[in-house]
């Protein structure tokens, strides 16, 4: 952590098995994460490996699971209780597969960052997520793939894009193989790189698009 600024904390959702938790945690190890800690973990599920790579550097963690709640609304309540009363800055969705609804981002305004694994607005919204995008993608034969980090508001994948980078497709991709090198080569480099901005205040939001300063 950068020192003379205020510490940003950060909470991590998760749902699996957190690649992109450790990515961020490694970023932070080395520094990489401006003024931002991971001071919270939370899981929509027990029993996932995220909350061991938690556990594994000393990070809090608990879980929030989806079906111990009546419906969206009071999952969506206990978990903005469950941030504002750990004092969180900001929240990054990484591989979280719950939906939410208005209370947290009212509650969290521009505060949310989701990593999507394809160049939003393509390949992107209602039922895609995990491997699905990248099945779509090679169906679709496209050249060019890649990750997107954006805000998180109400509609599914359409906040205001605060990165991207772009990952070739080879002709012999699968699924997995280019789920992994878009992860390798753009979630785990992008996501820390905008939790960093966002620390340092770089970030700006305006006519749903975000402006980040000293660019």
């Amino acid at each position: 952590m950068v020192t003379g600024m205020k510490q940003t904390n950060i909470a991590v959702l998760v749902s699996g098995g957190g690649t992109n938790l450790q990515a961020l945690i490694d970023a932070e190890k080395r520094g990489e994460l401006g003024s931002g800690k991971i001071t919270l973990v939370i899981a929509s599920k027990e029993g996932v490996y995220a909350l061991e790579r938690a556990k594994n550097n000393d990070i809090p963690s608990q879980v929030l699971a989806r079906r111990e709640y009546a419906d969206i609304a009071a999952y969506s309540k206990a978990l903005a209780d469950a941030l504002e009363a750990a004092q969180i800055d900001l929240v990054v969705l990484a591989g979280f597969l719950t939906i939410i609804d208005e209370q947290v981002y009212a509650r969290f305004p521009n505060r949310i960052l989701n990593v999507h694994p394809a160049l939003i607005p393509s390949f992107c919204g209602k039922g895609y997520y995990g491997l699905r995008v990248h099945e779509a993608v090679l169906e679709k034969g496209v050249k060019i793939s890649g990750a997107t980090v954006h805000i998180v508001t109400p509609e599914c994948d359409a906040g205001p894009i605060v990165l991207q980078k772009a990952v070739a497709v080879r002709e012999d991709d699968t699924p997995e193989t280019l789920q992994r090198r878009i992860m390798e080569e753009a979630e785990w480099k992008i996501l820390p790189e905008a939790v960093r901005l966002f620390c340092e205040g770089r970030i700006t939001v305006r006519d749903q698009k975000v402006y980040i300063k000293g660019e």
